[in-house]
């Protein structure tokens, strides 16, 4: 096999990844434990989680793809008029992860749910304010935004945890690269 085999198999593989954690964050955020609250088409999930999982271990652009589509294609079967915030949100809180340490749960993917909230949470803030033209939702926005974070990091320190005992990453790193 050419060197450029390997590569093109390692991309392919990615790119199969890539397409099952979408898939799996449309179902966590759309169908499972997809609980509506307020008046305003939200609703609480843990697809947020699987965007943790993919940007704790796919790299960069990889991860992007997982939360802008994953996020999007749910929020277009749920809630359509948040769709594009969505896609830009669920971009945004791929950044504070890292993909590069062997483990899901480094040093800086443990403090990165904190940060994914901040940047979530005024999102959906200044998206209210444009599809809805009011500035007093402030604390609805980030109470909701705090319990689904929440949640979603902790099922996130969760399965890391679980992954990293497993020895998951290294695992399937090995049959990618």
């Amino acid at each position: 096999m050419t060197e450029k085999n390997i590569q093109s198999g390692s991309k392919t593989k990615l790119m199969a990844l890539t397409g099952m954690m979408t898939a799996m964050t449309v179902i966590f955020t759309a169908y499972i434990f997809h609980i509506p609250v307020g008046m305003n088409g939200g609703y609480i999930h843990f697809g947020d989680s699987v965007i943790y999982l993919a940007a704790a271990f796919l790299p960069f652009p990889y991860a992007l793809i997982v939360g802008a589509l994953g996020g999007g294609i749910a929020d277009l079967l749920t809630a359509p008029m948040w769709t594009i915030a969505t896609m830009i949100i669920k971009m945004l809180i791929v950044l504070p992860f890292s993909s590069k340490s062997k483990r899901f749960l480094s040093k800086r993917n443990l403090l990165a749910p904190v940060i994914a909230f901040f940047i979530s949470a005024t999102g959906y803030y200044i998206a209210e304010m444009i599809l809805f033209g009011s500035k007093t939702a402030i604390i609805s926005a980030f109470s909701g935004s705090l319990i689904q974070s929440g949640g979603s990091a902790l099922f996130f320190y969760i399965a890391g945890a679980a992954f990293d005992g497993a020895g998951i990453k290294k695992t399937v790193l090995k049959y990618t690269t």
